[in-house]
């Protein structure tokens, strides 16, 4: 967060709105400081009292000071003069690997590593960077996002659709919310996954200690509804080769109910997929999966496969990419393990 003279700002008119985050239902009383140090990435605790010195820091409308208690229901905003980094698009020169494009859509396969949008300490490098380097005039979406239909993490690899006109924005975005699109991932997860198939279904939402975190609420009083069906590919005892099919489209969703039932995403180091969760004590094992850490440093996540209907000529149209070299070399070397093992599952 940046620091700037409220004194030199005619009116909040002039402001623009950095973060917002309403507190949940059962939220205790908390500093307001240590509430948006918990929320906000990278986020330091002298740069958020600066904020509250400053000004910059409003609740339910009225400036609150570093001290203050937030409440259950207290709407929370961080204004500054500036707009925000992620709404200063700089076009880049950055290489797209289009795997389909026409007249008003295109369909991307996204590397492991490249943010989708800018954001809190993204402002460049991004896919949505790129897609203004290569294409004049995309449509904007309800987040003022050039062409964006959906979006993948940034460690996930994979497939996505991107809208060159105002019609594909609006007729693409409408299948994914009336879920009449089609999205499969592949995934490895640790522990032996029993069922050769089945369905998670859990409301997610934000993590009430971890606001970096997704969590699922089982009650369904907080998140959204999110519905995850699964099927095992291939077992390698420790670790679950499975595909997964989305039948909604949550923050995180295949990260935090593989998580839920007990198979965390392998190497996901936001979900504690990073620790070695299943397998023996023995140091030739933990140097084995540490080998595979490195071979593929990132969850094990890629958006294989993406079924959408054509805005204009109503065909549907399915597309499938290859599981890219480090997840697909992180794979063989546990078949290759499982397969000289004599493991105790």
């Amino acid at each position: 967060m940046e620091e700037y003279n409220p004194e030199t700002e005619a009116q909040d008119d002039d402001l623009y709105e950095h973060y917002s985050f309403k507190a949940d239902k059962g939220q205790q009383p908390f500093r307001i400081d240590k509430f948006l140090m918990n929320r906000i990435e990278n986020a330091t605790r002298n740069k958020i009292q600066q904020a509250a010195k400053n000004g910059n820091i409003y609740v339910n409308g009225v400036t609150v000071k570093q001290n203050y208690k937030v409440k259950a229901g207290d709407e929370i905003k961080v204004l500054f003069a500036h707009p925000p980094h992620e709404y200063l698009l700089t076009p880049e020169n950055i290489p797209l690997d289009i795997v389909y494009e026409d007249e008003v859509l295109l369909v991307v396969n996204k590397p492991a590593g490249m943010v989708v949008h800018p954001g809190h300490g993204n402002y460049s490098g991004t896919l949505i960077n790129a897609l203004i380097y290569h294409f004049d005039n995309l449509p904007i979406n309800s987040s003022e996002r050039p062409g964006l239909v959906h979006r993948i993490d940034k460690d996930t690899s994979g497939l996505l659709v991107i809208a060159k006109t105002e019609h594909a924005l609006n007729h693409l975005s409408k299948q994914f919310f009336d879920k009449s699109s089609e999205r499969e991932y592949v995934a490895l997860v640790w522990g032996n996954v029993e069922e050769d198939e089945g369905t998670v279904r859990g409301h997610i939402g934000r993590h009430l200690r971890d606001r970096l975190q997704m969590a699922v609420f089982e009650d369904g009083s907080l998140g959204k509804e999110a519905v995850t069906h699964y099927k095992v590919l291939e077992r390698f005892g420790y670790v679950t080769l499975i595909s997964c099919k989305l039948e909604t489209g949550r923050t995180h969703q295949i990260r935090v109910h593989m998580k839920y039932i007990g198979h965390t995403l392998f190497n996901d180091e936001r979900y504690g997929g990073d620790k070695i969760l299943k397998g023996t004590t023995f140091t030739k094992y933990k140097q084995f999966v540490e080998n595979c850490f490195q071979v593929l440093p990132r969850q094990a996540l890629h958006a294989k496969t993406l079924g959408f209907e054509h805005p204009v000529t109503g065909t549907f149209l399915r597309f499938d990419t290859e599981i890219p070299e480090d997840m697909q070399a992180c794979i063989e070397k546990w078949r290759t393990y499982s397969k000289h093992q004599d493991l105790e599952l």
